[in-house]
C-alpha cells in the first residue's frame, strides 16, 4: 500500500495498524503528490490537541477515520508517544473499517503483550470489571478477548506480587531437534545433518554457563525459575542431559526454584532414561507437544512420529512420574480443519494434562511453509478452531494465564497459555508480562533485563556454529549483567 505522511514520521504505527488489516500489502512510500490507491496520514498540533486525519482510497473510493487527543494528557516523553501512536493507529483503523474491513477480535491493538495494558487498569486501582469495560472500550477489543487478557492480567499481578527485587528466571536454549517442522524458521538443519557439532555446541554452553553463573552471584540475583527450551532439548543424549543438569547445578544457587521446565517437546525424543535423568535433576515440568492429533496434518508439517506416538510418550511421562506436563497445539496447520482440529483438542483434553497451550499459526519467513507459499486454512477457519477452544477448555477446569500475538499471525488472532489452577509456569508469566529479569544461555536465547524504568535485551547466535565460533564474546558479554544492576 503507498502510505503518504505528514505532520509525523510515526511510521512504525503505520505499518503495525497495515500489518493488522490489510495483511498481505508491504508498505511503500513513493513520494510526490498522492495519487491512486493510497492511505494519507496527517497530524496537527497546537497548544490544546493533536489531531491525526486519515484518508485511504481503495478501488478509487475514499474513506477518512479521525482521532484526537488533549495535549495536557501528555505530560512527559513516554505519555506522549503512547497518545500520538494512537491517535495515528485510530485514524487508520476507523478508515480501514469503514472500506468494509472486517473489525479484527483485538480491535485497533497492534502489540503483542496486551494484558499489561490491562494490568495497567489494575495497578491503577480499577476493579476487574471497570478494567475489562475499559479495556473493550479504549481499545475496540472483543468482549472474548477482553476476557482472556483480564485472566492473564490477574495471574501476572498475582506473580508480580511474589517476586522480590532480585528474582530472576534463567532459559537456556539447546538448537537440535530431529526434523524441521514446515512452519520452523529457527532450526537451521535436522539433526541428522548437525549431530556433530553437539559436543562442540556443549562445550561451548559449558562456557555460557560458567560465566553466567558467575555474573548472577556477583550481582546477588536468585532464580526462581529455570526453563529449558530450543530447538528440543530431549534431542541430546541421557548422558548429555545429565552433563548439563549438573553444570547448571554447579553454576547456580537453584534452591529457590518454583519452576523447572524442560521442553521434551517431540515424542521422538521422549525415552524413560532421559525423563529419569530429568526427575533427578529436579526437573518438575516437560512439554509434550503434538501439535495436532492428525496423523495426516502431523505429515503436513514434516514431523516424522504420529498421534499415538504422542499417546505412548505421555503415558512414559506420568511412568516417570512427579512431573506437570505442557501440550502445544497449533490452530491454522495446512491440511487441518475446525473439525480436525476439534478432534485434537477432544484426544488432548483425554490425556488431561496440567497445561494446554494453543498457539496460532504465525507464517515466519524463514519457515518451509513460507517459502514453500502453500495453502493453509483461513482466518474464518482459524477463528472457528479457537472459538471452539475458548469453549472447551474452560469447561474442561483450565483457566487462561499468560497471552501473546506474533507478528503475521493467520487471522490477526493470539497464543494462549491454560492451565489447571495452581500448575501455571511463573517462567512463561514473568517473560510475557516483562516482571523480571530473563537471563539465557546457549543458541537463540534473548536475554532481557529488567529494573524499574528501564529494560535492555542482548542476544545469542541462533544458530549452533555461529554460537559456537562466538564462545569468547559470549562468555565476556556476560558482564553486561552486573553492569545493569550498578556492580
Amino acid at each position: 500500500m503507498k502510505l503518504y505522511l505528514t505532520g509525523t514520521d510515526n511510521k512504525y504505527a503505520v505499518e503495525q495498524t497495515l500489518l493488522t488489516l490489510f495483511p498481505g500489502e508491504k508498505p511503500e512510500y513513493p513520494g510526490g503528490e498522492p495519487e491512486g490507491d493510497r492511505c494519507e496520514i496527517h497530524v496537527a498540533q497546537d497548544a490544546r490537541h493533536a489531531v491525526c486525519t486519515c484518508l485511504l482510497v481503495r478501488g478509487g473510493v475514499e474513506y477518512r477515520g479521525m482521532q484526537a487527543a488533549d495535549r495536557d494528557q501528555m505530560a512527559d516523553r513516554d505519555s506522549e508517544a503512547h497518545y500520538m501512536n494512537r491517535i495515528v493507529k485510530l485514524a487508520f483503523y476507523r478508515a480501514a473499517l469503514r472500506s468494509g474491513v472486517p473489525k479484527p477480535v483485538w480491535g485497533c491493538l497492534t502489540g503483542v503483550r496486551p494484558a499489561k495494558l490491562m494490568s495497567a487498569y489494575l495497578r491503577a486501582g480499577l476493579s476487574a470489571r471497570d478494567a475489562r469495560e475499559s479495556f473493550e472500550r479504549e481499545y475496540y477489543v472483543q468482549p472474548a478477548r477482553a476476557e482472556l487478557c483480564l485472566d492473564a492480567a490477574l495471574y501476572s499481578e498475582r506473580e508480580r506480587k511474589r517476586l522480590a527485587a532480585r528474582d530472576v528466571c534463567l532459559y537456556v536454549g539447546i538448537p537440535f531437534c530431529p526434523t524441521r517442522c514446515a512452519y520452523c524458521s529457527f532450526v537451521s538443519q535436522s539433526v541428522e545433518k548437525s549431530m556433530k557439532l553437539v559436543p562442540q555446541f556443549l562445550e561451548a554452553l559449558w562456557g555460557d554457563i560458567e560465566a553466567t553463573g558467575e555474573a548472577v552471584r556477583r550481582a546477588g540475583l536468585r532464580p526462581v525459575a529455570l526453563y529449558m527450551g530450543g530447538g528440543t532439548p530431549t534431542t541430546l543424549s541421557a548422558a548429555q542431559l545429565d552433563g548439563l543438569c549438573s553444570r547448571l547445578e554447579a553454576a547456580f544457587d537453584l534452591s529457590a526454584l518454583r519452576e523447572y521446565t524442560v521442553e521434551a517437546g517431540r515424542p521422538d525424543t521422549i525415552s524413560r532414561d532421559k525423563l529419569e535423568v530429568l526427575a533427578g535433576h529436579g526437573v518438575r515440568r516437560v512439554s509434550v507437544n503434538p501439535q495436532t492429533m492428525s496423523d495426516g496434518v502431523l505429515e503436513a508439517i514434516g514431523r516424522r512420529h504420529t498421534a499415538r506416538d504422542i499417546v505412548d510418550a505421555l503415558e512414559l511421562v506420568r511412568g516417570v512420574g512427579g512431573f506437570d506436563v505442557n501440550m502445544d497445539l497449533i490452530a491454522g496447520l495446512p491440511t487441518d480443519t475446525p473439525a480436525g482440529f476439534a478432534d485434537t483438542l477432544s484426544r488432548v483434553l483425554e490425556l488431561s494434562p496440567e497445561n494446554v497451550t494453543v498457539h496460532t499459526l504465525a507464517m515466519k519467513r524463514g519457515s518451509t511453509l513460507t517459502l514453500s507459499g502453500g495453502a493453509l486454512p483461513g482466518a474464518e477457519e482459524v477463528g472457528e478452531m479457537l472459538a471452539g477452544a475458548l469453549e472447551r477448555l474452560p469447561a474442561a477446569g483450565y483457566e487462561p494465564y499468560y497471552l501473546y500475538r506474533q507478528k503475521y499471525m493467520s487471522g490477526g488472532f493470539e497464543n494462549v497459555g491454560w492451565t489447571r489452577p495452581g500448575h501455571e509456569s511463573p517462567y512463561n508469566i514473568c517473560i510475557m508480562e516483562e516482571l523480571t529479569s530473563i537471563i539465557s544461555m546457549g543458541a537463540g536465547g534473548s536475554t532481557k533485563l529488567v529494573a524499574p524504568g528501564k529494560i535492555k535485551r542482548f542476544f545469542a547466535p541462533k544458530y549452533p556454529l555461529e554460537y559456537i565460533n562466538d564462545a569468547p564474546a559470549i562468555r565476556a558479554g556476560k558482564e553486561r549483567i552486573t553492569d545493569f544492576y550498578g556492580l
